[in-house]
């Protein structure tokens, strides 16, 4: 079995803050790839299901943020799970908004969820990290970090989420890098879709000059008498000896 824990704190206050985008993978998750009814064990809510033929538990701890290690630990221990056994999805401050890691192991990077599923299941999980961004200063931190999602970053958010759930077995299977290719791409192909097209440059040469001088890099011979000469001085100009 695979246990994909999201975290973010519970109620409906919370339930659009930046720092609830792990609650809302594992709600991709469980609509586009047909799980069970949530239920709540664990001091959680938990929904059971398959991704590519392997069993996979949905747990979104109801602790709050800072105790998420409790209810994690407690379902691993219920289903006799290692470490190598669990993902787990949070925000990343350190990551600029739509990017997204996911590696074995690491620090806790000052996330509270992390610090406590790090002292209750030990630290050799599976963390996919999603980026939220940073907003310039350390005194707007926390009211980045609880504030809602504004409109303009569901044209991130959305796709990101999207490219999760659609390939949500590659968690199964272990093919970490080709996930984060496919959220990369989900990323990256809507940025080139709204990408303005360079504006053209306008020609270096004046514009009110013949094709005839543009195509070449000297002045023709001019006759100097006759009728043919007026024409042709109308025509090209002559320079007075």
């Amino acid at each position: 079995m695979l246990l994909i824990a999201g975290l973010g704190n519970p109620g409906a206050k919370y339930r659009n803050n930046r720092h609830n985008i792990g609650f809302m993978a594992i709600d991709a998750i469980h609509r586009r790839n047909g799980f069970g009814p949530w239920s709540k064990k664990f001091k959680a809510e938990i929904a059971e299901g398959e991704l590519d033929g392997q069993k996979v538990l949905l747990i979104k701890p109801q602790t709050f943020m800072n105790l998420s290690g409790e209810s994690v630990s407690e379902a691993m221990r219920f289903y006799k799970l290692e470490p190598a056994d669990l993902v787990v999805v949070y925000d990343e401050l350190d990551l600029a908004s739509g990017r997204a890691r996911l590696k074995t192991g690491g620090g806790h990077g000052g996330h509270n969820g992390i610090k406590s599923i790090d002292a209750h299941c030990g630290r050799e999980y599976r963390r996919l990290r999603l980026g939220i961004g940073h907003p310039g200063v350390k005194e707007l931190v926390q009211s980045h970090v609880l504030g809602d999602f504004a409109k303009v970053d569901q044209t991130w958010l959305e796709p990101l989420l999207d490219a999760l759930a659609d390939n949500a077995g590659m968690l199964t299977r272990g093919e970490d890098s080709q996930l984060m290719n496919k959220m990369a791409l989900a990323l990256n192909g809507k940025a080139e879709l709204e990408k303005p097209k360079p504006e053209k440059k306008p020609d270096s040469k004046p514009s009110g000059q013949s094709h005839i001088h543009k195509a070449r890099d000297h002045k023709p011979k001019l006759p100097t008498t006759g009728p043919m000469a007026e024409m042709l001085r109308k025509m090209f100009g002559a320079k007075d000896d």
